[in-house]
């Protein structure tokens, strides 16, 4: 490990200014740690930002839900509200890691974790993400985990978060308090970067800003909705494949969907091809068949992950079934 200094701030001006000068914020710290002790990350300066007032769930005055960036996993998917207006969030977090890293990681750690790449791991191997300009081991490599939607010249690593897929299907925005004391809020689909021609830089984060909450909007109920992980083996895996649904049923009719994709693009996979195919329609094994065929629309499979290709159809069809029922 690198030497670095550690400071535990105890107000959000305090973490704001320790931001600015270039420390890097941690709460759990399950993610950051481990790339420190593999010396993928040399921060000089690390954040404490644990005791910071960001903690609350709450249910915004249109009926949608905030959740606060220092919400624990467990204590997000365990929450009432969670469960009841959005269980797709709670199945996410569910299937994500191990009961310990649960109990520790946060919703803002969460959605902020880098690759699992094992080359971006490797600090012998050519990554451009550690390393800008470095070129990228796995295209040419062993990639049976990698993405084939969204994937660059540059980088083919898959983003690893199962709950910034729920997210990214539920149209989630992050809010973001910044060293001035200026509030914005960016778009879940514009919060995590695709590679482009900067795969060093994942988040649309700027200079000392802190993620202070993920605020889902208000859907139309009634609203199902669940998470799909297809995975090696049944625990403390990464997904070769998810989905989540969320669908508004009325009258027999569907009347909105909202699907994404996870293990599979190099930021969690966004369908609106899936989504336009069921508006309208009545659930049927037949409708659920046909729109899952455009869940890998503009795949570029690698040498070893072909197969994805199906499995994402076929995870996609799954969930829609489980989900959305058939008559």
């Amino acid at each position: 490990m690198y030497p670095f200094s550690f400071t535990k701030v105890s107000d959000t001006r305090e973490a704001l200014n320790a931001g600015q000068r270039g420390g890097r914020y941690i709460a759990g710290g399950t993610t950051l740690v481990d790339l420190m002790r593999e010396t993928v990350e040399r921060p000089d300066t690390l954040v404490d930002i644990s005791d910071l007032p960001l903690r609350e769930v709450t249910v915004t005055e249109r009926g949608g839900l905030r959740i606060g960036a220092l919400v624990r996993m467990t204590e997000a998917a365990a929450h009432p509200k969670v469960r009841a207006l959005y269980p797709v969030i709670s199945q996410a977090l569910e299937l994500s890691a191990s009961a310990q890293l649960r109990n520790m990681a946060t919703i803002g750690g969460n959605i902020m974790q880098r690759t699992r790449c094992t080359y971006f791991r490797d600090v012998s191997a050519a990554c451009n993400k550690r390393e800008p300009g470095s070129g990228c081991a796995a295209r040419d490599g062993f990639n049976r985990t990698h993405a084939i939607l969204g994937t660059s010249g540059d980088c083919v690593a898959t983003h690893p978060s199962d709950v910034a897929v729920a997210f990214s299907a539920l149209e989630a925005s992050v809010h973001l308090l910044g060293p001035e004391g200026t509030e914005r809020t960016v778009a879940f689909a514009d919060f995590l970067l695709r590679p482009g021609s900067t795969p060093d830089r994942e988040q649309a984060l700027r200079r000392g800003e802190l993620i202070t909450s993920v605020e889902i909007p208000a859907l139309p109920r009634p609203l199902r909705s669940g998470y799909l992980k297809v995975r090696d083996r049944q625990s403390y895996e990464f997904a070769l494949t998810s989905a989540a649904v969320a669908l508004h049923v009325r009258g027999g009719v569907i009347r909105g969907a909202k699907v994404a994709a996870g293990g599979v693009g190099t930021v969690p996979w966004k369908l609106p091809a899936v989504e336009r195919r069921l508006i309208g329609e009545r659930p049927s094994h037949t409708l659920w068949a046909e729109a899952s065929k455009e869940s890998a629309d503009g795949a570029r499979p690698l040498q070893h992950n072909g197969f994805k290709v199906e499995l994402l159809k076929r995870t996609v069809e799954r969930q829609l079934r489980i989900v959305g029922g058939t008559k």
